[in-house]
């Protein structure tokens, strides 16, 4: 009988594998690669690349090694979990939202109608 991965963890454990998941995914973003590239450049098929980000528990440790290496050689896993990354960053900044300003007195005039 086929044990899936999935199924032989407890719910913590797949949790953490869904928040590595998310970062890997967050991380190869924000170094402005598409997951396909990326799965290319690390011989790995899309669909890999796409089990792997969404917290699969059953890819292998080498392939994600791989993957990461693709994104960015030379970077850890544990810069990854940290955050560590400069491009993560940038990607926060680029996600936090900007505050929006009154409109003048002039400006709201000129939308009268």
């Amino acid at each position: 009988m086929k044990v899936t991965q999935s199924a032989a963890l407890n719910s913590e454990l797949m949790a953490e594998a869904k928040e590595f998941g998310m970062k890997l995914s967050r991380f190869r973003i924000a170094r402005g690669i598409k997951q396909a590239e990326a799965a290319l450049r690390a011989g790995l098929s899309r669909n890999t690349a796409y089990r792997m980000e969404s917290g699969d528990p059953g890819v292998a440790f080498g392939q994600i090694l791989r993957y990461v290496n693709a994104i960015a050689p030379g970077i850890t896993l544990l810069q990854i979990m940290s955050e560590s990354d400069p491009a993560l960053a940038a990607l926060s900044y680029r996600e936090r939202t900007k505050r929006v300003r009154d409109l003048s007195q002039s400006e709201i005039e000129e939308l009268d109608f």
